[in-house]
């Protein structure tokens, strides 16, 4: 098994005068509620493990007030921690000096923001070079090395254009060209998406994803949507008042919900668009039906199997290469919805 590119362990923050002196309740059970009213404190945090994987989308999502934005802010440490471990590369990002957690910043770790972060009085040009010139680079070198990623983004032609005068979608890949060009090998997103209209909001999940399918990067991404989570994510981790409530693949969560919470969370989503066949299907030998990829939906897989004369499919791989196989039944199971056993409001508790 690869070593996670990123490790975080134990983590803890609680907003407040004096958090050590609380810190031990804490880790003891004080909820969230109590630590408020018997100390004035806040808990933002609470025993945080995540072990994030090189190269792939991990996605940290909850309702308001979850802790996911404080979350990813550790990682960069533009928020101090209480208590734990923030391990980056088998180096703790917690314990760098100024001038080590400066470089971090700069050269290893980039962030796009909710509200797109681009300064207004530069244009496009100069705010997609901007990282590269507090990397050091020579401003005219900074532009051409990040003009390649204004290009990408599709942005031609709008080099000489200031902040004001894009729309949100354009001023985000505006944010996501400068944090690409610095070639840092992770991307931190806080809620990237969130401010832009659903049809943008589709469009720069399309944009990143295709570049991530090139760039392989370790993408860390913020949301409180779980159809974004569940398009873009590699592994999800659901935080609830500060705690990490479950985390896994798309395909875990959905089919094994760790507690009614999640089954609520879940029961608005798209199953039949979400779930792969791979997930449903039974291994074994060949069968008398059509060859349907592993990877497809359960939506699409559903007139394939229901026109066949066994109601049986064989699941295949890139290859072609029988994997199992996959009845009616078992594509219809794969749509059902979980019962939902809390009251409907406890998802915003």
């Amino acid at each position: 098994m690869t070593e996670p590119k990123i490790r975080i362990q134990n983590l803890y923050k609680i907003f407040g005068a004096k958090p050590q002196s609380v810190l031990k309740e804490v880790e003891q059970g004080m909820s969230k509620q109590e630590l408020l009213e018997k100390h004035n404190h806040v808990l933002g945090l609470k025993d945080i493990n995540i072990d994030i994987p090189a190269q792939g989308v991990s996605v940290i999502m909850g309702l308001s007030g979850s802790g996911k934005s404080t979350l990813i802010r550790h990682i960069n440490r533009l928020i101090e921690p209480t208590a734990g471990k923030m391990i980056v590369d088998n180096e703790d990002v917690l314990a760098m000096n100024k001038q080590q957690l400066m470089e971090f910043r700069r050269h290893k770790a980039s962030m796009v923001f909710q509200k797109f972060g681009l300064h207004v009085h530069r244009t496009v040009s100069e705010n997609a070079a901007y990282g590269l010139i507090i990397q050091g680079t020579p401003v005219n070198e900074a532009k051409q090395q990040s003009q390649k990623w204004v290009e990408r983004v599709g942005l031609a032609g709008f080099e000489d254009h200031y902040p004001s005068q894009l729309s949100g979608g354009m001023q985000q890949r505006v944010g996501l060209a400068r944090a690409l060009a610095t070639d840092a090998e992770i991307l931190l997103m806080d809620e990237a998406f969130s401010a832009l209209d659903p049809l943008i909001r589709t469009d720069m999940q399309d944009v990143m994803l295709g570049l991530q399918e090139e760039l392989h990067k370790t993408i860390v991404f913020i949301t409180h949507d779980l159809d974004e989570a569940l398009r873009i994510g590699d592994t999800i981790a659901i935080l609830r008042d500060g705690a990490v409530i479950q985390q896994g693949d798309p395909q875990e969560i959905i089919m094994n919900p760790a507690d009614d919470y999640i089954v609520d969370f879940i029961q608005d989503i798209n199953r039949g668009r979400v779930l792969k066949v791979k997930t449903m299907m039974s291994r074994g030998h060949s069968v008398t039906g059509p060859n349907i990829p592993a990877t497809m939906s359960l939506e699409e897989a559903l007139p394939l199997v229901s026109a066949s004369d066994y109601k049986v499919g064989n699941v295949v791989d890139e290859s072609n290469d029988v994997l199992g196989s996959i009845t009616l039944d078992q594509v219809i199971a794969g749509l059902v919805r979980p019962e939902v056993t809390t009251n409907p409001e406890s998802r915003y508790r």
